[in-house]
């Protein structure tokens, strides 16, 4: 007996309303559960036209699911968790003075980014698609539990990458250099800051699949048996932590603004999830000078002669200098993605999160199984 389609006005009026339910839990607990940094972006009444927009598209969406009998459950979710942010205070909950703390969680980064991420590419992905792909598609919960961790987390793993990157970098002072790359224009330090972290990305990037016991950890985002924007979430939290820093490093050693870098890592997040999107687009002559969604998913191509190739995540020419540059014939897409042995990857984010961790072993809930 086939299983029946999941509701979209249910899962969307569940997705709306915990929303919200975390955005009036950060009215409450700024100092706690908002970032620092991210607070600086959006305004209170920014934040609290969203949350009201959340509150009653969730009532709505859920309240029709139910009448209509589809649903009924997960939609129960959605007005539920509304109905329980409207008693904390909903819309016009009272906001208290931010207290400085030594940490906080990104809960704010993590609803925000949620909510205008699938806003655009949903629509895009199902008007542009390679293939037609459910935003439900199997194993969608565990993408979105790594895009919660990655963006809930924000601020640990800043700090991480920070204090690492900081105690390198001060044993590596260039004051010529740094004074050279300083007097160039924002414009042109942020296109050779693309360079060198791309340069240094791909670098290890390559590392990770060659070396056996990081190539366990880089596995976990190549399990990934379907690609969208969501997919690309799907990274192993100790492989941020190293990619990160890998990155920031040379940026920071060879005194890039600190401007230059913000707009390096607007277009990390902007590009990551183009790189892995499902769009069909023919990017034509600039897939030699830019990473595109095509150029990407050959990478992530569960195919023998793609298992050593296209390892840029900016530009392709970072892969003509190491020699790992490969244009798949005009017009191609994989016919399958994922890794090469799927028994060696378990299903689930906790699994897939120790796996790294413990002695290699066959599962037999394995990533993809049918």
């Amino acid at each position: 007996m086939s299983r029946p389609k999941p509701s979209w006005l249910a899962h969307i009026s569940a997705g709306l309303g915990l929303s919200a339910l975390l955005g009036v839990l950060c009215f409450h607990f700024p100092e706690l559960l908002t970032s620092r940094d991210f607070r600086a972006v959006y305004t209170e009444q920014f934040a609290r036209n969203l949350l009201l927009f959340g509150l009653v598209a969730a009532f709505v969406l859920g309240t029709v699911s139910i009448l209509r009998d589809r649903g009924k459950r997960v939609a129960l979710v959605g007005v539920g968790s509304a109905a329980l942010a409207v008693l904390l205070g909903g819309a016009t909950v009272h906001f208290d003075k931010i207290e400085s703390t030594p940490f906080s969680l990104g809960l704010d980064w993590f609803v925000i980014s949620l909510f205008f991420s699938a806003l655009v590419f949903i629509p895009i992905e199902r008007m542009l698609a390679v293939r037609p792909i459910s935003p439900l598609r199997h194993a969608w919960r565990t993408d979105l539990a790594y895009f919660f961790m990655s963006h809930v987390l924000v601020q640990f793993v800043l700090i991480a990458v920070t204090a690492s990157t900081s105690t390198i970098a001060a044993f590596a002072a260039f004051p010529s250099l740094k004074q050279a790359i300083q007097s160039l224009p924002i414009w042109g330090q942020f296109l050779i800051a693309v360079f060198v972290a791309d340069l240094f990305q791909a670098g290890l990037h390559r590392v990770y699949h060659n070396v056996p016991w990081l190539w366990r950890f880089h596995a976990v985002h190549h399990s990934s048996r379907q690609m969208d924007w969501l997919a690309g979430s799907r990274i192993h939290l100790v492989e941020v932590l190293m990619t990160r820093s890998a990155v920031l490093l040379p940026l920071v050693v060879l005194g890039f603004s600190a401007p230059a870098i913000n707009a390096y890592v607007i277009l990390v997040g902007v590009q990551a999830v183009l790189a892995h999107a499902n769009l069909r687009t023919n990017f034509g002559w600039l897939e030699y000078v830019l990473v595109t969604p095509r150029y990407h998913h050959w990478h992530h191509a569960r195919h023998v002669d793609y298992m050593d190739v296209n390892y840029a995540i900016h530009l392709p020419l970072v892969d003509m200098l190491m020699g790992t540059f490969k244009r798949p014939p005009s017009g191609t897409w994989p016919e399958e993605y994922g890794v090469m042995k799927l028994e060696t990857v378990p299903e689930g984010f906790w699994k897939q999160t120790l796996m790294p961790l413990g002695p290699k072993k066959v599962y037999a809930d394995y990533v993809g199984r049918e």
